[in-house]
């Protein structure tokens, strides 16, 4: 398979007043290859969301980046983590990656139609003729599920539902060979929830990339080809979606406590919180949650590309 993406030691630290560092993300590693879905998930909080910021160059100011991220679709290799706010605006955003944010309210511009906004990116992605716009900014609403008889509305006048609609109506526009899709369930009914997880997986079985974060578990079992854990920052396990959700099961024990807390499975809650990213713990960050941690876990475990974890959890599952 071809690569699109190509992340290897991805760290973000936020500078704080006072000069206190936030460890967001560290060492994150993955290829994303053409015509696969790889599914980020992980509780609020674990850096999935900033990791999407750092490939789009949008974070706030006061972020510090290390490592690559190297795009190879959709033109020259160009490291997005290297990269001018020129390039990335007029060459990366739009063209070669596609977002479909987390908070669609913020990216849809207020004072245009729906209507409007889907026009102005067919033109400008796709150089659609004048004459044939009405039909396509149709038809690429269609593609995310968006109702014809709100096209004309205001992004004010468009319930939580819709508003994310149009924004994955305006990420698919541009057939990015890669698309970060933030969220993109939020506030769906299940209904919508599968066709728009189905619209998603159609672009990577047209041949794109897709990486999806996601709470989501049962829309990433339902179109992931792979499944990336993150927790405080760093991604704990990465294995196929057939192995995750069925099968082996995951190895790590935070990987399956966010499958056992599923109604369909255990529903049995993890116990505790997340940690504070700015004061994580010399070793392993889930070790205060974890019935199988020993004083092994105060050495921080290493990543070998699969699983991160002193006390894996046994292949199968009940």
């Amino acid at each position: 398979m071809t690569t699109v993406l190509s992340v290897r030691d991805l760290s973000v630290r936020f500078r704080m007043r006072g000069g206190r560092p936030i460890a967001a993300v560290t060492g994150v590693s993955f290829d994303l290859a053409a015509g696969e879905c790889l599914a980020l998930v992980g509780e609020s909080g674990c850096g999935k969301s900033v990791l999407a910021s750092a490939l789009l160059g949008l974070l706030p100011g006061n972020a510090q980046t290390a490592g690559s991220a190297v795009l190879h679709a959709g033109g020259d290799p160009v490291d997005l983590l290297a990269a001018d706010e020129r390039t990335l605006a007029r060459t990366v955003r739009g063209r070669r990656i596609g977002l479909v944010p987390q908070s669609p309210a913020a990216h849809l511009t207020p004072v245009r139609t729906v209507r409007a906004q889907l026009a102005e990116t067919l033109r400008e992605l796709t150089r659609t003729p004048r004459r044939e716009l009405r039909a396509a900014t149709e038809a690429a609403a269609a593609r995310a599920a968006f109702p014809p008889g709100h096209l004309d509305r205001y992004p004010h006048e468009l319930s939580g539902g819709l508003a994310q609609r149009a924004a994955t109506a305006l990420a698919l526009v541009g057939d990015a060979p890669l698309l970060l899709a933030d969220e993109p369930t939020t506030g769906l009914d299940r209904d919508l929830v599968d066709r728009t997880a189905d619209e998603l997986r159609r672009t990577a079985d047209d041949g794109r990339a897709l990486l999806m974060i996601t709470h989501d578990l049962a829309a990433a079992e339902r179109i992931a080809d792979r499944v990336a854990v993150m927790y405080a920052g760093r991604v704990v396990e990465l294995a196929d979606a057939t192995s995750y959700f069925g099968g082996e099961g995951p190895r790590h024990p935070y990987a399956r406590g966010l499958l056992d807390a599923l109604p369909e499975r255990a529903f049995a809650p993890i116990p505790g919180m997340p940690p504070e990213l700015g004061d994580l713990p010399e070793g392993c960050a889930f070790a205060p949650r974890c019935e199988r941690a020993t004083g092994q876990c105060g050495t921080l475990p290493p990543f070998d590309g699969q699983v991160a974890c002193h006390h894996l959890e046994e292949p199968g599952r009940a």
